[in-house]
């Protein structure tokens, strides 16, 4: 296929022809074996280090992260906020007419399972960690220059603000211009799955689809790697902290290592399934039974003070969201940043390939504004109410004097949860539950990470080879049980970190690269300069006719050049 019919859309606006099951057509998208292999090398080299040289692989990464943090958490701030705010922009321009594939195209999921699938693969395990242990902690130890008191309700509104802050549109924001940028290369364009084809109007195709392009799908892959392999961490650690709580098993770094392995294994069995079945049976068992949690928890909890903390902290977060958004350390703690919003925009950053290629491969058919809609609004409205229910009741919960949680939070975040069940009825119960959600959220974050590796080490594949999705997922098994043995929950976050640091800039140039497109895209309709040229065109056509009507007695060469100019204007 020439370039023209690939990268240009039709005459009549409806664009490529969307890929394949392949890919799109005429593409080749088997494995590509030299990504592959610097890629697997890479990542074996920092296991390696990490789990003989532990004192020195501890020794840099704390060094190297200081450097990071005291230099570039500026960049984190700014490039969050640049990419929710081109979010909204482009939701609500005329971009937002363009859909992702041909214009006649229709969703291939309906909207209940392409919103499961996204809220699975977007943070799930990360909601059941910090549900209840992030509002706790900054309720017992605000965040500095907020000037709020511990353990009261300013402490409080302060602890859900942030919490606000850290989960909902930024991070979905995040995810929402890598989903957008990849959809519309790959439907639109039809130019394939992998991250380095957005970057065709700025490198080129023969760049695109050489080592510049590579170096691009191996930047995603890496922060990929590490940033689900923090996920993965952290699921195993509150897995093993609920095993504890529940059972009497101790939480050892061998349980910890155990529960990887075990659900590592399931996570296999997910990946022959597919899809279709897999990740999408999966993803919806999990929004029923977190639905069925957050229920329990509001009907048999502090029910009236959670529907009194909604429009209150969300009011609170609305008016704080500037501050919040703006703040780069320079007038504040640093340390802070870094433990927790530098950390998160890192976090989600590094995710942004897996999440945002998870989410460009669900959403064929679906409009932009449609898709930064439901990308934005309707997880952000989820999260919300998770935290109000969760989060709101361990703090209620505190406060009443019914838990201690001011210990429990001491012994670290992943056992909030569970003592906060644990103060209400049928404890030991819903403990399991939530343990299983957390399985259940281990397995599809993995396996929608493996297919999206899979895919970026393809060639774009749409379905890569089985192999290759199971070994990208034994290998992010393997970072994550390191990186826990190593140094624990501080040595995923600094890993995370200072991945995401060189793909923060990768982020931006895609920016870049999706708003040239999209300014040529015919789906759009006309822009306002273009409107105006068409309305001058039309007034030059009227003038050219009246003067041939009203003036007989004009030379006739005057007349005709008249006409036929107002006849080619118009």
């Amino acid at each position: 296929m020439s370039t023209e019919t690939i990268d240009q859309p039709s005459s009549d606006g409806h664009g490529a022809p969307p890929p394949g099951p392949g890919g799109p057509p005429g593409t080749d998208d088997s494995p590509d074996f030299k990504v592959i292999g610097i890629g697997v090398v890479a990542v074996l080299a920092m296991v390696a280090w990490a789990a003989i040289g532990k004192d020195s692989f501890s020794s840099a990464s704390a060094t190297a992260l200081t450097w990071v943090l005291n230099n570039f958490a500026w960049l984190f701030v700014v490039a969050a906020d640049a990419f929710l705010v081109l979010c909204v922009v482009l939701m609500l321009s005329r971009f937002g007419r363009i859909r992702l594939g041909r214009d006649d195209d229709e969703p291939e999921f309906t909207n209940l399972a392409w919103i499961a699938m996204m809220f699975s693969a977007g943070m799930g395990i990360g909601l059941m960690f910090y549900g209840v242990g992030e509002p706790l902690t900054h309720y017992f130890k605000p965040p500095p220059g907020t000037g709020a008191q511990p353990q009261t309700g300013g402490s409080a509104l302060v602890a859900m603000e942030y919490s606000f802050f850290h989960w909902t549109f930024t991070p979905w924001a995040i995810y929402g211009v890598v989903g957008l940028a990849l959809a519309y290369a790959g439907y639109r364009k039809g130019r394939g799955n992998r991250l380095s084809s957005v970057f065709v109007p700025l490198i080129g195709e023969r760049r695109a689809a050489g080592w510049p392009g590579r170096i691009i799908d191996l930047l995603a892959v890496f922060a990929t790697v590490f940033g689900t392999a923090t996920s993965l961490g952290i699921g195993a650690l509150q897995v093993a902290t609920g095993l504890g709580l529940t059972t009497g098993l101790d939480n050892t770094k061998t349980v910890q290592l155990l529960i990887i392995l075990i659900l590592g294994s399931a996570f296999v069995c997910s990946a022959f399934s597919g899809l279709h079945r897999g990740v999408k049976w999966l993803s919806t068992i999990n929004i029923v039974l977190a639905a069925c949690l957050a229920a329990f928890v509001f009907v048999l909890g502090p029910t009236v003070y959670i529907l009194d903390s909604v429009p209150e902290s969300v009011g609170g977060f609305l008016n704080e969201i500037l501050p919040m958004a703006s703040r780069a350390g320079a007038f504040t703690s640093g340390d802070w940043l870094g433990t927790w919003t530098i950390f998160y925009w890192a976090w989600w950053l590094s995710w942004a390939p897996f999440v945002g290629t998870f989410i460009a491969r669900i959403s064929h058919g679906r409009r932009i504004r449609e898709f930064l809609i439901g990308v934005l609004l309707v997880p952000s409205g989820a999260t919300v109410v998770w935290f109000c229910v969760m989060g709101g009741s361990g703090i209620r919960l505190d406060a009443t004097g019914r838990i201690d949680m001011a210990s429990k939070i001491a012994q670290g975040p992943e056992s909030a949860l569970f003592s906060m069940l644990d103060g209400l009825p049928v404890g030991t119960v819903t403990s399991w539950v939530a343990m299983i959600l957390v399985m259940t959220y281990f397995v599809t974050s993995a396996d929608s990470a493996s297919l999206v590796m899979g895919s970026l080490t393809s060639r774009g594949a749409l379905h890569p080879k089985t192999w290759l999705v199971v070994m990208w997922g034994v290998l992010m098994a393997a970072v994550a049980a390191v990186l826990l043995v190593a140094g624990g929950l501080d040595s995923l976050q600094s890993a995370t970190i200072l991945v995401a640091l060189p793909f923060v800039v990768v982020m931006l140039a895609l920016c870049w690269a999706l708003l040239k497109e999209l300014r040529k895209d015919p789906g759009a309709g006309p822009s306002r300069a273009h409107a105006l040229h068409g309305l001058r065109d039309a007034v030059k056509a009227m003038v050219g006719d009246a003067i041939t009507e009203q003036s007989p007695t004009l030379h006739p060469r005057l007349r005709r050049a008249a006409k036929s100019r107002g006849q080619d204007e118009s």
